[in-house]
């Protein structure tokens, strides 16, 4: 064993102790996680994810730290705040939740009445390089627990999960569920920050469950300390003619993965999801998509960007999977990198599997640099070097945000990604 699992075994003994709900699933997947085991490199869901600088290192439960209020500076109500993985309800703010939408944070649904408003806790995960969702499946005390009545407008909700400095290795793990029924339309924007010394690890795990005809905007900003560990992973469901809109903006930590995997089961599901690699210094940002078309007529419009700089390292694999009986499909991927420094690396994998008739599907990826034809215009006009650089990358990443186009949240992102991108020059 290893000391990384070794100190999550030993977390969980205080939650049994406590009485903690669900006590005997989290056993179950505690024990799966230990006979498993740390996933290697000839594992090829984690070919391109470095475990071996974890595996040594103990980590104990968080607690919630000191941190500087302006990180939630342009973050609205209503919002739901986590420090170190904790509910904060200090800087919490429910003012203006629609009618008909539920928000509330996974530890109070835990110490209520109803065991079964978190059934969705005790979900079984069999592969086994699904160490880290077991894993919290043991551990999860605390996320956020979001529901939209049938036919409601939810409008826009934050969530924030704020890394506070803390010494030493530090380790949460939080679940979240994001559930609209028949109808219900919501934006949810996840902000994922931190500042300062760190060496925490944040294990997330979200569900997504749309009804028919509902429809869901969705953003994460993951952008978090330089010294985090983020290992996050999100599973989507959707029913008859549910829209998913989806933004993935990967700006910070030392090391991130994440897993987006979306199940189409409706005839005429929609998804739509874009995302930006941004790896500077010596970070190493990992993305794997899992899109499954189950039901007929189903759409999935994929379009990634990664750039890296200095000494870092994207990885993509965009996975698409048409199954028989899923006529009608049509499914596109691009996943376009831009190399900015010899030192980088990018790697990106495609992956195209159908098993259905009469659909349209395609993928693509390229790994390159800057365009030279367009450097010498910009040059041409008078447009110093340095700023042409710029105002091409910046033009590559915010291709993405057309997900966002209309939404109130667009300039929160733009700018959040803007600063990243202003960052470059120094990585």
């Amino acid at each position: 064993m290893t000391a990384l699992l070794d100190s999550f075994s030993q977390a969980l003994n205080p939650l049994l102790q406590r009485g903690v709900r669900h006590g005997l699933a989290r056993t179950q997947a505690m024990d799966a996680a230990l006979q498993a085991g740390l996933p290697h490199a000839r594992n090829e869901a984690w070919k391109y994810t470095p475990l071996r600088g974890l595996e040594r290192r103990r980590f104990a439960a968080a607690e919630p730290g000191a941190f500087d209020a302006a990180l939630l500076a342009g973050i609205p109500a209503p919002r739901l705040v986590f420090n170190n993985g904790r509910y904060d309800a200090a800087h919490s703010d429910l003012d203006g939740l629609a009618a008909g939408v539920s928000l509330q944070p996974l530890s109070q649904l835990l110490a209520g009445d109803d065991p079964r408003a978190s059934n969705f806790l005790e979900r079984k995960f069999e592969r086994v390089e699904e160490v880290f969702a077991r894993v919290n499946a043991a551990l999860a005390e605390d996320g956020a627990v979001l529901r939209v009545q049938a036919g409601i407008d939810g409008g826009d909700v934050h969530l924030v999960f704020v890394g506070a400095p803390v010494d030493g290795d530090a380790a949460y793990h939080l679940r979240h569920l994001i559930e609209l029924q028949e109808g219900a339309r919501l934006t949810v924007v996840e902000h994922h920050l931190g500042a300062g010394p760190h060496s925490d690890l944040g294990n997330h795990f979200s569900h997504v469950h749309l009804s028919p005809q509902a429809e869901l905007t969705h953003a994460r900003v993951q952008d978090e300390a330089d010294g985090a560990t983020v290992i996050a992973r999100t599973d989507a469901a959707l029913s008859r003619e549910s829209r998913y809109h989806r933004l993935d903006l990967e700006l910070g930590a030392a090391l991130s993965r994440h897993e987006l995997n979306v199940a189409l089961h409706g005839q005429g599901a929609q998804l739509r999801a874009n995302g930006v690699l941004l790896a500077t210094g010596k970070r190493h940002l990992d993305t794997r998509l899992g899109i499954d078309h189950v039901g007929r007529d189903s759409v999935c419009d994929l379009l990634w960007r990664g750039i890296a700089a200095g000494r870092s390292r994207a990885a993509f694999h965009g996975g698409i999977l048409i199954r028989e009986g899923a006529d009608g499909t049509a499914a596109v991927l691009s996943n376009k990198n831009l190399l900015l420094s010899e030192q980088a690396e990018i790697d990106t994998q495609p992956v195209l599997e159908i098993h259905a008739d009469e659909v349209q599907a395609a993928h693509g990826a390229t790994v390159g640099q800057l365009d030279a034809n367009a450097l010498f215009y910009l040059r041409s006009r008078g447009v110093p070097a340095e700023a042409a650089r710029a105002l091409l990358t910046a033009a590559f990443g915010r291709e993405t945000l057309s997900v966002f186009a209309g939404s109130t949240a667009y300039e929160t992102l733009a700018a959040r990604l803007d600063a990243a991108l202003a960052k470059l020059e120094s990585a």
